[in-house]
């Protein structure tokens, strides 16, 4: 059998003694949804006369008491634990089970010590960068399995901690190690998905290529957090804002997105129906729907639907190929690295069906109905009640009936010549003014030279031309500037004319 990559060694372990040969439970569970911890939201309160505030120890064994054995320069204390944050009980048994050496910082409070942070050490007290490393990765995950709510200033800043984001569970002995303290975090389908898979990749009687899939699959599985389906209410005041400073108009189509808004802090749950933009090119689709996920703090990921020709991009290849890997919807999962994340599927309209009448676009339906989606290669339910999509597309005509029904259609016209002055006038010129490195003052048009512009524009959709636009006036003033030592350039119709070539 292929080693495991411990994370922790537990032959360097001492185990603590208690006189109990039968269990004692001295806690009570309490339930939390905070994602902080400190001395007024612990982890654990343990039952102490006088504990110092870091103390290396270990806890008993679950099988015999429910305790904390440690030791400080010199003194020993012994605690049971009082209360238990019922997200942490599996956290501590598995401590407990493999006699594993924590530093704790802990203070007191009316009700006993509170304890707030556990970091991993040596016999020594020596903090241990590895194990720690995990030991973080643990609490991180199993704080954040419950709806996040703003986080509090840890008043400890001596004994100050980064929670490990970065590290990936990749080796089967920190996946098992993670199963063990913290799969709790996971939905009940997945950790028990989990542990036949692990199962699966210790085995002796399959090829390495099948061991190898389990271990890729579990390690993306894990590495994902799987958060519920309530989100907390957004400030509809602030999304506007922030749609404001994205898009110029589109008053319609922003009152559509506030009402959704609102929804979401009523139900805090996702509406049942994701949006599709459908408008002409260069409108701002794919820029209101970056925004939309900035309203949400969600992260986002996206998806070209022009650019994939066969349904198995979407929903992985089986295990049995040699080359098999997941697809692209999970791998949207991965690069988010949790399940609750805004979808953007651009250009919806152009999916194309194969000769094997394999159709990309009807692969998305599953994801789209949020029953769950199962991908080919992980072989698992995939919960989808935290992903929002948002596609765009050009010409909704092409969508087929099935599909264009799982999304709420917000119609997107072309801007009016007098939007497109202002768009120009407060965007495009001034974004692209800056990326130069130029003075508004150093270019300069009348009013007639931007009826120009726009007269220019008038045969293309969205505001892509007006910065083109923008882009070409803009490098002739600088070149005009640099060459001839004018200190502004103010365009006329005619030479707005001339140099368009209109």
């Amino acid at each position: 059998m292929e080693k495991e990559n411990r994370i922790f060694d537990f032959g360097e372990t001492a185990v603590p003694q208690a006189g109990n040969e039968e269990a004692v439970i001295t806690y009570t569970l309490f339930d939390s949804e905070e994602n902080f911890t400190d001395k007024d939201h612990p982890i654990m309160v343990l039952k102490a006369s006088g504990m110092p505030h870091h103390i290396t120890g270990m806890f008993l064994s679950p099988e015999k008491r429910s305790s904390f054995s440690g030791e400080k320069d010199g003194v020993a204390y012994n605690a049971d634990i009082l209360k238990l944050d019922s997200r942490f009980e599996d956290f501590y048994k598995w401590l407990g089970e493999n006699h594993i050496p924590v530093k704790l910082s802990c203070r007191p409070t009316d009700g006993g010590f509170a304890v707030y942070r556990f970091r991993a050490t040596n016999l020594r007290g020596e903090i241990r960068n590895d194990s720690d490393a995990f030991l973080q990765f643990a609490i991180t995950r199993l704080l954040n399995s419950r709806p996040p709510v703003p986080s509090s200033e840890n008043e400890d800043d001596d004994d100050d901690t980064d929670n490990d984001e970065s590290m990936i569970l990749s080796d089967l002995g920190g996946m098992s190690d993670f199963l063990a303290c913290a799969g709790n975090v996971l939905p009940a389908g997945i950790r028990k998905w989990a542990k036949r898979n692990l199962s699966l990749a210790r085995t002796g009687n399959i090829s390495n290529e099948e061991k190898m899939h389990a271990r890729r699959a579990l390690s993306i599985m894990l590495n994902i957090k799987w958060q519920g389906d309530y989100f907390e209410a957004i400030d509809p005041v602030k999304a506007r804002q922030i749609l404001d400073e994205e898009l110029y108009g589109m008053e319609k189509v922003k009152q559509r997105i506030i009402e959704t808004i609102i929804q979401i802090n009523r139900t805090h749950t996702l509406p049942a129906y994701g949006i599709l933009l459908a408008g002409p090119a260069g409108v701002g689709k794919s820029q209101l729907a970056y925004a939309i996920a900035r309203i949400l703090k969600l992260p986002w990921s996206s998806l070209d639907m022009s650019s994939i020709r066969d349904a198995e991009a979407l929903t992985g290849s089986p295990r049995v190929y040699a080359n098999a890997k997941p697809g692209l919807i999970m791998e949207a999962y991965m690069k988010a690295g949790c399940s609750n994340i805004v979808f953007i599927i651009n250009e919806l309209d152009k999916a194309d069906s194969t000769k094997n009448n394999s159709n990309p676009a009807d692969a998305l339906l599953t994801l789209l109905d949020n029953l769950g989606y199962t991908d080919n290669y992980i072989e698992c339910m995939i919960p989808t009640g935290g992903v929002y999509p948002i596609a765009t597309a050009n010409d909704k005509s092409k969508i087929s009936a099935p599909l264009l029904s799982r999304f709420a259609v917000l119609d997107i016209p072309d801007y009016t010549p007098e939007e497109k002055k202002e768009i120009f006038r407060r965007f495009s010129l001034p974004k692209t003014l800056s990326r130069m490195g130029m003075k508004s003052e150093e270019f300069t048009l009348d009013d007639e030279a931007l009826d120009a512009i726009i007269e220019y524009c008038s045969f293309s959709t969205g505001c892509r031309a007006l910065e083109q636009v923008a882009e070409h006036l803009a490098a002739n003033a600088l070149y005009r500037i640099e060459t001839e030592g004018v200190k502004q350039v103010r365009f006329t119709a005619k030479e707005v004319r001339q140099l368009l070539g209109a």
